[in-house]
């Protein structure tokens, strides 16, 4: 396979699309493509809003059009999945969604799912979307740490909400899976999977190895 995957992370905060590129290292592998990780410069610091996630969608699909010739695969990087279906428009290449591969992946591993989110209008659009989608029966629940993107590498204070979060999401809305409702949080999946004892989707994780697959089974 000689394709590249382009893992485009919407906001423009560089630490966000570290973690993500960090958290890719166990797909990349001799013989596979290329995963490339790379911040789009006119995204908002994180995509927290409706808005936010609306504002990016001509952007993403320009930056697509502009790289479809070297890409097999694209993969957006964000939990709220902004323009997917404009984006798959915009190329004929597999393009995945984080948080529709998260929600798929959750569901191989658990009969529900709790989403641990940054921010309160993060539960309310991810509400939106499952109830969309049509996999409301499968949720649990979804509850905010109450931190945005740009605060995501205060490790101690972030891992803590966390895991306090997913505790809830298990012990009082009976979520046997989590999903990490952010890409920025892809740094905490196995701290927090150890910490609860449950397992843990990181989104961006789930998006590209469905893209493998596509591109090893065409």
């Amino acid at each position: 396979m000689a394709e590249s995957i382009i893992v485009i992370n919407p906001n423009s905060t560089t630490a966000c699309t570290d973690a993500i590129d960090n958290a890719m290292d166990p797909l990349r592998m001799t013989g596979g493509p290329d995963i490339e990780c790379v911040t789009m410069t006119e995204g908002p610091p994180g995509v927290e809003s409706q808005h936010d996630s609306d504002s990016i969608i001509v952007p993403l699909c320009d930056y697509m059009r502009g790289r479809d010739n070297d890409a097999g695969a694209f993969v957006i990087a964000c939990f709220s999945d902004p323009g997917l279906h404009a984006a798959r428009e915009t190329t004929d290449h597999p393009v995945l969604g984080i948080a529709e591969s998260a929600y798929m992946t959750a569901m191989t591993q658990g009969e529900k799912f709790g989403v641990i989110s940054i921010l309160e209008p993060s539960v309310k659009r991810h509400g939106r979307y499952v109830r969309q989608i049509g996999i409301e029966a499968r949720s649990a629940g979804d509850r905010a740490i109450g931190l945005g993107v740009v605060e995501l590498s205060q490790e101690d204070k972030v891992l803590d909400r966390m895991i306090e979060t997913g505790r809830a999401l298990r012990d009082e809305d009976g979520a046997d899976v989590l999903i990490l409702g952010c890409a920025g949080m892809a740094r905490y999946r196995d701290r927090v999977s150890d910490a609860l004892s449950i397992p843990v989707v990181e989104p961006t994780q789930s998006a590209v190895v469905m893209a493998l697959g596509r591109l090893r089974c065409g």
